[in-house]
Parts: structure tokens; sequence; C-alpha cells
């Protein structure tokens, strides 16, 4: 407030609105002569005359009327100079639909609902907006203004030439290589030093060149960035990773293509819920659950809260677990095969459009080739209806809590033969909880699919010469000790957990300096967070899993 305030008082002053620009709104001032064969006019030819008018006819009326002449006698010439470009800017929202005539596309659109611009143009741009918008039109642009994050390189620096940081999105879009990036800094004004440093740089940062990654990531990763107020440190690999995420989807799509039988009419999933699985019932919780949290961060305009649900939604969701808990069941020919192609197509259908507005491209080609009923042919995605909780109001909470339950049993066997070193192992689940028991007896099938192991039962009791781990206070996995090299496996354990205390240790040792907040750059110091949250995570992993052999000794 203070700082709009001191920008306030200092507007006493004349703003100079010409610009010698090749582009903008030419200036309507004209400058006044006589014709040939007409008497001088002392008023005329005393100094240079001027008049301004909304067209040429406007501002020759003017004059003659100042010089008390006929039109005739008149010749007139517009300045060749054209208005500042802030000035054209204020004028921009309404400008563009026709004013100052009333025309239907100015009574339509205008005033508009929502401005995004960055905070370093408020005062050049969007307070002129207002300023002009109440003078000339009497009402205000716009109602809101969302002020995006100001683009820095992967380092925190400003994008300077100088330093050959800076980030093309064409060259991220297309890709380029290290070659063509040094070739471009020849057409530059920097001096031999400049240049040098410029190539040092971009060697540094893009040893390989930049990857091509296309439009839908490079979007999509930008709105991943913390919102207002924050710089955004942009990392070319982040767009990369958000490319394969593309990639993901479109494999996802195609394996879904591939499922639907040729002439599939999808079925209104509402008739078939009653014959859902468990998790055709989960996935399509999820869909719900994701849903309502993107339509929640829209209102918000909280974008890394809505990358976040899709990406959740399509890979650890849809990818990871629901395509893999069905393919078996997928090639079969019977009803349950039916209605999971009929989830699996519903979830792929509203999972693009919830991603078109970030991927309007890669959407649109799926979309394209998807089929839909007859009653929802759009012709673009872009026109389809976005999900809402209306069209999905499936969530179940307490199922999705006892979905994660078993796949929290995924999760630990998957871990427990990557440390273990074994292919497959045999486990047992004791669960002392009926209700429970029962969702985990059905779902055993998809633990084993999804674990990748050898046989997974339900038991009633404690089995003998087992490891156990305790999922739940009335639920526990045991792991079979005969599938175990327990001597190797533990030496090998120990061997890793001290390699990461000795890493971790160093690390601390480097944070714990006097000197380690003033003179360890920003970069470094998150750098150092980043590996010691990594490291600890290794360590307690590693613990356990000593721990639970020695015990199961």
């Amino acid at each position: 407030m203070i700082g709009i305030m001191k920008y306030l008082s200092c507007c006493y002053r004349d703003w100079c609105i010409s610009r010698q620009l090749w582009w903008g709104h030419r200036i309507p001032a004209y400058q006044v002569s006589f014709r040939n064969g007409h008497p001088k006019n002392q008023k005329a030819d005393s100094h240079t005359m001027w008049v301004s008018g909304r067209c040429y006819q406007e501002a020759l009326e003017k004059a003659a009327a100042q010089l008390n002449v006929n039109e005739e006698h008149l010749e007139l010439t517009q300045d060749d100079d054209v208005l500042d470009t802030w000035f054209s800017s204020a004028l921009f929202p309404f400008a563009v639909h026709g004013w100052p005539s009333q025309t239907d596309d100015l009574d339509r659109f205008y005033p508009s609902t929502l401005l995004e611009t960055g905070h370093d143009i408020i005062f050049f741009w969007v307070a002129r907006m207002v300023m002009m918008g109440q003078k000339l039109t009497g009402r205000l642009p716009f109602k809101e203004v969302y002020l995006h994050s100001m683009v820095r390189d992967a380092h925190g620096r400003k994008m300077s030439k100088s330093l050959g940081n800076v980030i093309d999105p064409v060259d991220v879009i297309q890709g380029a290589s290290l070659e063509d990036l040094h070739a471009r800094l020849e057409g530059n004004l920097l001096d031999p030093a400049e240049k040098e440093r410029s190539r040092r740089g971009q060697a540094a940062d893009y040893p390989r060149g930049i990857p091509e990654c296309g439009t839908d990531a490079l979007r999509f990763t930008l709105c991943t960035y913390k919102a207002q107020g924050e710089d955004v440190n942009l990392d070319v690999n982040t767009v990369q990773t958000y490319r394969f995420f593309c990639n993901k989807i479109w494999n996802a799509a195609l394996f879904t293509l591939n499922a639907l039988p040729d002439n599939f009419e999808p079925s209104p999933i509402r008739e078939m819920l009653a014959d859902c699985s468990i998790m055709d019932q989960w996935i399509l919780s999820r869909l719900s659950d994701t849903t309502a949290t993107i339509n929640n961060g829209f209102h918000g305009y909280d974008f890394p809260i809505i990358t976040g649900a899709i990406h959740k939604f399509w890979v650890q969701n849809l990818c990871d677990v629901y395509l893999e808990s069905i393919k078996l069941s997928l090639r079969a020919d019977d009803h349950r095969a039916v209605v999971s192609r009929n989830v699996l197509h519903t979830c792929v259908y509203a999972g693009l459009r919830l991603i078109s507005p970030f991927m309007p491209y890669l959407s649109e080609e799926i979309f394209q080739r998807l089929p839909r009923r007859p009653e929802r042919e759009e012709p673009s995605i872009c026109v389809a209806p976005y999900p809402t909780t209306e069209e999905f109001p499936m969530f179940d909470g307490s199922l999705e809590e006892r979905v994660a339950l078993s796949l929290d049993i995924v999760n630990r066997i998957r871990s427990i033969q990557k440390e273990f070193g074994i292919p497959k192992l045999s486990g047992h689940i004791v669960c002392n909880n009926d209700d429970l028991r029962g969702v985990l007896s059905q779902l055993c099938p998809t633990m084993a699919t999804l674990s990748r192991c050898r046989k997974l039962q339900m038991t009633n009791q404690e089995p003998d010469h087992c490891l156990a781990t305790t999922v739940a206070s009335d639920c526990a996995l045991f792991v079979e000790m005969k599938d175990i090299d327990v001597p190797r496996v533990l030496e090998r354990l120990q061997a890793k957990l001290a390699k990461t205390s000795t890493g971790l240790n160093k690390i601390e040792a480097q944070r714990s300096m006097d000197s380690y907040e003033d003179k360890v750059p920003q970069n470094i110091r998150e750098k150092h967070d980043q590996q010691i949250e990594v490291l600890q995570a290794d360590s307690a992993r590693l613990s356990a899993a000593v721990a639970m052999l020695k015990t199961a000794r």
C-alpha cells in the first residue's frame, strides 16, 4: 500500500504519450496548413497550428472554425508518431471490441472477468487500464487480477543474454542442440568476453542441448510451480519429466483403445455401478475426488493443486494401479470385462477433459480417437463440458481407506523384494477385523498382481518361519523365510546403511559450520536439504529392514 501511495503521489508530472515506433495507435493530431492560392493568415503563419480529432473530418472542422475560413482552403497532415505503448495498451479491454462504437461485442464481452499478468507492470498497464476504463466507459475493465510468477533459470538467476541463461520457449518446445544455442549468440550484440561467458553458461546448463518437450509439457510445467508472489526457477529437466508424463497419458489411451472392442459404444456408468468390482468402485471414487479437488483449485486459482491432482490421478491411480489390476480381467469375455471396459473408458474420457486446459493438443488428439456415446458427440474437447462432481458423485472415503491399506501391503511386499533381493516371495495376511478381512480377501489376487509376488493369501493364524511386518493395528503381513538368504541380505543391508549414514553425517557437518548460512549459496543449501531428506528416508527404511531380519533370526 505504501508503494501504491508513493506512486500515485508522483503522478502530477506530464506524461509524454508519443513514440517513434513502427506500430501502435497513430496519434490523432493534425498539423494545419493552407492550400496554394489562399491569402496569408497571420494566425496560421505566426506559429505551427495543431488540432486533434477522432478522424480527419472532425479535425478539419475544428481547424476551419478556429481560423474562420472555409474547409476547402485547409490541408491537414497527421502526426507520424504513435501513442505510447502503455497508452494504447490501456485502451485494450474495450478498444478490441470496437469502441468507441457501441458494438454487440462491446456489450457482450466488456467488462471481462479476469486479467492475468505479471506484478512488474501493475502500474504501467493494470492501473492505466482501470483509469481508462472508468474514464471512457464508466466501468471497470475486469473484476479480478491474477499475477503470475516471474520466470528465472534453474539456479534462480534472472535471465540475461550476457549470462547465456535465457530460455527461449521455442527451444524447449522444439528442442535445440548445444551448437544451435552457441550459433545464436553470434547474432547478438555482445562483446567477445560476454559471448564467451554465455557459451560457458550454456555448456554448463545444457551440455546435451535442450530436449524437445512440446507445448503441452511446457504449459503444464509452468502451472505446477508455486503461485503468486514467488519466482519460478524453470528447470528444463522438469519440463522433460512432464513430457514423459504426456507419453504415459498417450500410452494409457492407446492401451484403452486396444482394450475396447470394435464398434464399442460406452454405456452410462451409473447403470453399471451395481456390477462394479472393488477396484472399479475405487477408481471411480478417485475420479470423483480428483474432480472435486480440481474444480476447487480453479475457483481459487491454485494451479499447483490442480496439476498435482491431475498427475496423481493419471499416474498413481489410473496407470500404476487400476490398469495393472484389470489387465487379466480385460482378456476375458464376460460381464465383468464389459464393466471394466466401461469404467476404463469413463476414466480416460473424463481424464482427458480434466487435462484439456493444460494439454489441449494431446487431449484433442486422443479425444478424436475415443468412442463416445451418441448423445455426447462433441466436435472438439474444447467445447466438451468440464467434469463436475454432479457427473461423478461416486466418492467413497471408507472404500478408499481400505484399498489404501491393500496398496500399503503391495508397497511393503515390493520393498521387501527389492531390499532383500527376492524376485518373488510368498506372503500371508492375518487380519482380526472381519469387515477388513472380507475386503482384503477379495483384493488378494489384485495385490498379488500389483506386487508381482509368487503367492499371497489370507490366513487366520500367524504362520511359522515367517518375517512379520505390521500393516495396521489389526492387520499384519508375513513373508516366508525360505525365500530369503538372511546372512547375505543382512550383510548387504548393513553395508548400505553404513554408506547412507556416512553421507548424511558429511552433509550435516557442512550445515553445522558457523559460516554456512552466509557463504553457501541458496541453491546449494536447498540441494543439501533435499539430499538430507532422501538420505534420512533411506536410513529409516534400511534400519527397519535390518531390524526385521535380526528379529526373525
